[in-house]
């Protein structure tokens, strides 16, 4: 009786499974198509300028020089040099990964022409120390009564013991006094 039992439960369960074995599926609806074409977007990556290592570098113009001796690279531009007013005016930028820049660039520097004036500077106007130094370099602009430009057709900045025995920044006068 039991084979019967067994045997009654289990044939409705094969006769599930082998009509479920051979209906067909149905198809699939195919989905409308639309008049309207596909929008495209593309998308353009933005590009990231690369880090620098080190500070950015001063624009430089046509009057800037620059003096990379030793450890130190000292960039000089002449603010004024068309209007010198009461002074004549330097940027300076020291720039170094060894040296500490705490030194007065006013005890340092000379302002010559090539006619034989020569002043001092009258301020070095700066922060003292660290690697990275900028500021402004000034000296008279008349020497015994007169332009210190008067007649020069070149000026020379130098600088002495600015790590290295001396710097010498030089400009052609043609057209700016």
């Amino acid at each position: 009786m039991k084979l019967n039992v067994r045997l009654s439960l289990l044939s409705p369960l094969l006769l599930v499974m082998i009509l479920t074995a051979c209906t067909p599926t149905p198809e699939p609806t195919p989905l409308p198509t639309s008049t309207v074409p596909p929008t495209v977007v593309v998308i353009q990556p933005t590009p990231v300028p690369p880090t620098p290592e080190f500070p950015p570098e001063p624009v430089q113009s046509d009057l800037t020089r620059v003096d990379e001796q030793g450890s130190v690279v000292v960039s000089v531009t002449p603010l004024n040099l068309d209007q010198p007013a009461d002074s004549l005016n330097f940027d300076v930028s020291l720039e170094t990964h060894s040296v500490d820049l705490s030194m007065d660039l006013a005890m340092l520097s000379t302002l010559t022409t090539d006619n034989g004036k020569s002043v001092a500077p009258i301020i070095w106007d700066a922060p003292m120390g660290g690697h990275h130094v900028s500021g402004t370099l000034s000296f008279p602009a008349l020497s015994e009564g007169t332009s210190i430009l008067d007649g020069a057709m070149t000026l020379t900045l130098t600088m002495k013991d600015v790590a290295a025995p001396e710097r010498n920044f030089v400009w052609e006068l043609t057209g700016t006094n």
